[in-house]
C-alpha cells in the first residue's frame, strides 16, 4: 500500500543558495540539475551520466607486467618487500592513455531584471521536484523544477502574478561548446573534452537544447540567448543527448524536446511524479517525533543544532529517505551508467581532482548500491549489472594479458568503457579485487529477488568467470600451504617493511581473502541450484578451504596484511578487511566473538590515530559495522557523525578536503546511499535463512515504524515498536518460505504461506507468530 509524502518528505530552506552545497539535486536516471534559487536569478547546473572524457582503450596494461609477476611473488615470499614494490611501481601499474572522467555541463540561467527581497525554496522529495518562492519589485514568483524519466527533458516552470521580464542563457564550461539559437530554442552541441584525465581530443559528442514556452510575453534573440519580455509564466525544457555507445545525440536531445512539447507542462509533472512515486512510496520510516520549534526550522538551520548536539529524530528518518530519494533520481533501470563518484551530479572538483568522478570499484561504487535491495529499489541496480557484465567481458582480456590467466579481473577503477587494468599509482592501483566485489552486486540481486533465470543467465555467468580468474591466478603459499592472491594492494593503504619504508603491494591481504571466499562460496552454491559445472565447483570449494584465516595481530586487531605489519598510516580511512563483517558474513558476532572484537580494536585504533580520515563512506561504513556487531547505540553516534561532519547544508555528504589529496570538501554520492544502508541494518538484517527484527536499535529510537523493507529470500517485512522493544513486525512473501525469525536471542523457525502476512510479536515466552 502507498505511503502519503507529508512535509516530514522535504527538505525547506529560507534565503537564496548562492553555493553549490545549498543547491537543490533532481535528476532522472540520466540528467541531473542542481537548482539554484539566488537574489538576481535562478539557475540550473546541468549534470548527465554519458558526459565522459576519454574513450575505450585496449593497451592499458603494463607490458612488462606478465614476465615480472613470479619474480615480484619471489621477492614479497622472500620477505624482500622494498624490492618488490620497486619492481611492482615498475613493471605493473596501468598504462592508460585515456581514461577520461564525467564531466560537468554548462548552467542554464534566467537572470532577472529585478533582484529578489524575499526567497523560499523547498526540495520535496516525496514528489522530486525543487520549489522556489521569490518576491521580485512587487512580483511574487513561484517555480517548479524536476527531471523527468518517462519523458527524457528537464523543466523548469516559473509563474508570476503579474508580468515579469528575464533573459535565458547559458553558461560557458569545462569544455568549448558552440551555442546557436533556433528561434525558440538554444542548440549547443561539443564534445567532452579535458586534458587532466585523457588526451584532449578523446571524448563522447554532445548536444544540448533548451526551450523557451512563454505565456501572455514575447521572446527575442538576445545575443547569445533569449530575452522574455512581459510574461506571466515561463517554462523551460531542457534535454540533453550524447553519442556514448553511438548514440546519435542531435537526435535524441531534438526528439525529447519535441515529446515533452507536445504533451504540455500538466502531463509532464503528472507522468513525473507517478513515475517517481511508484518507488519512493514502496518504504516508509518513523523514529519518533522532533519537538517544535525546532520541527518546523529550516533544514540547514536543523542540521546546524543536530551537529551542536541537539536529537532530531525526523532529521535521522529524513536522512534515510534522501539517501532513497537520490538513489532513484541518479539510477533508474534503463539509465545508460550506474551512479559515479559523485553520482549523477558533478559539481567539477572530482573531474579536476587527482582522482576522477569516475567508478571507483575498491568501496565507492559498491557502496552506492548498497540500500537498492533492502529499500526496495532493486531495481535501480540495472545500470550497475549491465555495467558490471560490460567489465566482465573487458577484464577478460586483462586477466590473459596481465595474468596468464582465464576469466576476467578489473582493479581499482573503471570507466564509461570497461577499464579493467591496475591503476596508475602505488598504494591504491594494484587492488585485484575490484571486479570481484562489484560482481558482488549481482548476488545481492539473486538473494533479495530468487529469480533463477537471473541467476542462470548473468548472475552466475559474472561470478563463475570471476572465480575462474582467481583459481588460476592463486598460488600456494610457501610456508603455510594456503592459497593467497597477489601482489596486491589492501585498498588503498600502505605499510612498513622491516627497513620502515613504506610498501604496499603484499601476498594474501585479508580484503582479497573476503572476496575471494564470497565468489568461491557463491559460485559453488549457484551451480549447485543450477545444477550445472559439478566439477568446476568442487574445484571452487576445495580451493575456498585452502584460504588463509582471518588472523588477530598485536594490537588485537584483526590483521589487514597476512604478516602483522605495522601500519604507515594508522588512520587511514580505508578498511577493506572488515567487509568479512559487512557486506559479508563471513565474520559473526555471535559465531566469532574473538574476530568480531578484533573488528572493533580495529575501528577504535583508526578512529583515536592523529589525523582520522573521516570521510562520509567512512562514517557509512562504521554505522553497517556496529549494526552487524549489534551496537546500536554506537552505530547512532556514527549516524551523527555522517549527518553533523560529513553532509553539507542540502544533506548531500562529502568527502573532506586533505584527503586524498583533495583542496577542498568535494561531494560524493557514497555517504548518502551508505547512510541508508547503515540505518536500514540497524532495522533488519537477513542472510537468506534467518531473519533478525531491531538487531541494532538505538536507545534513543524509543518507538517508531518502518515499513517495506526487504529481506533476502523475497521477503517484506514492516517493523513497529515501543519503549524500545518490538511491539510487532509483519512479514510477507509471495510463495512459501521457511525462515528463522530472530528477536535478540530468541529464534523461533515460520513457514511463510504465500501472499498471507504473518505477525510477529515479542513476548516474555519468546517470539510468538500469528496468522
Amino acid at each position: 500500500m502507498r505511503t502519503i509524502s507529508t512535509p516530514s518528505d522535504s527538505l525547506r530552506f529560507d534565503g537564496a543558495a548562492e553555493r553549490w552545497f545549498d543547491a537543490l539535486p533532481i535528476g532522472n536516471g540520466r540528467l541531473g540539475g542542481m537548482v539554484f534559487h539566488a537574489l538576481a536569478h535562478d539557475r540550473i547546473q546541468l549534470s548527465e551520466s554519458t558526459a565522459w572524457s576519454g574513450g575505450p582503450a585496449e593497451h592499458d596494461v603494463n607490458s612488462g607486467a606478465r614476465a615480472n609477476l613470479d619474480r615480484i611473488r619471489q621477492a614479497l615470499f622472500a620477505g624482500e618487500n622494498d624490492e618488490a614494490h620497486r619492481l611492482a611501481e615498475e613493471h605493473l601499474l596501468g598504462r592508460p592513455t585515456s581514461f577520461g572522467t564525467n564531466l560537468p555541463l554548462p548552467e542554464v540561467r534566467v537572470d532577472f531584471d529585478g533582484e529578489a527581497s524575499e526567497i523560499g525554496r523547498v526540495l520535496d522529495i516525496g514528489q522530486a521536484i525543487a520549489r522556489g518562492r521569490a518576491l521580485r519589485d512587487g512580483v511574487h514568483l513561484t517555480s517548479e523544477t524536476f527531471s523527468s524519466r518517462p519523458d527524457r527533458v528537464l523543466v523548469h516552470r516559473l509563474d508570476a502574478d503579474a508580468a515579469f521580464s528575464a533573459r535565458i542563457s547559458v553558461s560557458e564550461t569545462v569544455f568549448p561548446l558552440r551555442t546557436t539559437v533556433e528561434g525558440d530554442t538554444l542548440v549547443l552541441t561539443g564534445r567532452a573534452v579535458e586534458t587532466l584525465h585523457s588526451d584532449g581530443v578523446q571524448g563522447v559528442p554532445l548536444s544540448i537544447r533548451v526551450r523557451v514556452i512563454v505565456d501572455g510575453g514575447s521572446i527575442a534573440v538576445d545575443g547569445a540567448g533569449l530575452r522574455v519580455a512581459d510574461a506571466t509564466s515561463l517554462t523551460l525544457l531542457i534535454a540533453v543527448g550524447t553519442g556514448w555507445d553511438d548514440a546519435d545525440e542531435i537526435r535524441e536531445a531534438a526528439q525529447s524536446i519535441a515529446g515533452a512539447v507536445a504533451l504540455g507542462y500538466a502531463e509532464l509533472r503528472e507522468r513525473h511524479v507517478a513515475d517517481h512515486r511508484e518507488l519512493y512510496d514502496r518504504v516508509s520510516i518513523d523514529l519518533g517525533e522532533t519537538p517544535e520549534p525546532l520541527r518546523s526550522a529550516p533544514i540547514d538551520e536543523r542540521r546546524r543544532r543536530y551537529a551542536e548536539g541537539g536529537e532530531d529524530l525526523e532529521l535521522e528518518a529524513l536522512y534515510f529517505r534522501y539517501g532513497r530519494y537520490l538513489t532513484i533520481a541518479g539510477s533508474r533501470h534503463d539509465s545508460p551508467l550506474p551512479l559515479a563518484l559523485q553520482g549523477l551530479w558533478n559539481d567539477g572538483l572530482a573531474s579536476s581532482a587527482p582522482w576522477t568522478n569516475d567508478f571507483h570499484l575498491d568501496m565507492n561504487t559498491q557502496q552506492n548500491y548498497w540500500a537498492a535491495e533492502v529499500t526496495d529499489l532493486g531495481e535501480t541496480q540495472e545500470p550497475l549489472l549491465r555495467f558490471v557484465e560490460r567489465l566482465s567481458r573487458t577484464g577478460r582480456a586483462t586477466a590473459w594479458e596481465m595474468y596468464g590467466a582465464n576469466g576476467w579481473v578489473a582493479h581499482t577503477v573503471s570507466n564509461a568503457w570497461g577499464y579493467s587494468a591496475p591503476g596508475w599509482g602505488m598504494g591504491w592501483g594494484m587492488c585485484l579485487i575490484g571486479g570481484a566485489w562489484i560482481a558482488l552486486q549481482h548476488w545481492e540481486r539473486w538473494d533479495y529477488g530468487r529469480d533463477v533465470d537471473f541467476l542462470r543467465e548473468r548472475a552466475y555467468p559474472v561470478l563463475k568467470g570471476a572465480a575462474e580468474f582467481f583459481l588460476d591466478h592463486m598460488v600456494e603459499h610457501p610456508d603455510d600451504g594456503w592459497l593467497v592472491t597477489g601482489p596486491s594492494d589492501s585498498p588503498e593503504n600502505w605499510y612498513l617493511s622491516e627497513t620502515g619504508r613504506q610498501c604496499a603491494v603484499s601476498m594474501g591481504p585479508t580484503g582479497d581473502r573476503v572476496f575471494v571466499e564470497a565468489v568461491l562460496r557463491m559460485v559453488t552454491e549457484g551451480a549447485g541450484i543450477l545444477g550445472v559445472d559439478e566439477e568446476f565447483a568442487a574445484r571452487a570449494q576445495q580451493a575456498r578451504e585452502r584460504l588463509a584465516p582471518f588472523r588477530i595481530g598485536r594490537h588485537g586487531q584483526l590483521q589487514e596484511w597476512l604478516e602483522d605489519f605495522e601500519e604507515a598510516v594508522p588512520s587511514h580511512r580505508h578498511t577493506s578487511h572488515l567487509m568479512g563483517l559487512f557486506p559479508e558474513r563471513q565474520i559473526v558476532p555471535r559465531r566469532d566473538p574473538e574476530l568480531a572484537r578484533a573488528c572493533e580494536v580495529v575501528i577504535e585504533r583508526r578512529e583515536a590515530a592523529p589525523g582520522w580520515e573521516q570521510t562520509e563512506w567512512a562514517e557509512a561504513n562504521l554505522i553497517a559495522y556496529y549494526a552487524r556487531l549489534l551496537k546500536g547505540d554506537t552505530a547512532l553516534v556514527h549516524v551523527r557523525n555522517l549527518i553533523a561532519d560529513a553532509s553539507e547544508s542540502n544533506l548531500m555528504s562529502y568527502s573532506q578536503g586533505g584527503v586524498a589529496g583533495a583542496a577542498q570538501n568535494i561531494y560524493s554520492f557514497d555517504g548518502n546511499a551508505g547512510g541508508t544502508a547503515g540505518i536500514a541494518e540497524m532495522l533488519l538484517q537477513s542472510d537468506g535463512e534467518e531473519i533478525e527484527l531491531l538487531p541494532a536499535l538505538p536507545s534513543s529510537w524509543r518507538q517508531g515504524s518502518v515499513t517495506g523493507l526487504r529481506a533476502r529470500n523475497r521477503v517484506r517485512v514492516d517493523l513497529h515498536w515501543s519503549d524500545g522493544d518490538l511491539d510487532h513486525a509483519v512479514l510477507r512473501a509471495d510463495r512459501e518460505v521457511p525462515v528463522r525469525v530472530r528477536v535478540g536471542e530468541d529464534v523461533t523457525s515460520v513457514s511463510l504461506r504465500a501472499g498471507e502476512p504473518t505477525v510477529i510479536r515479542a513476548s516474555r515466552d519468546g517470539v510468538a507468530v500469528e496468522r
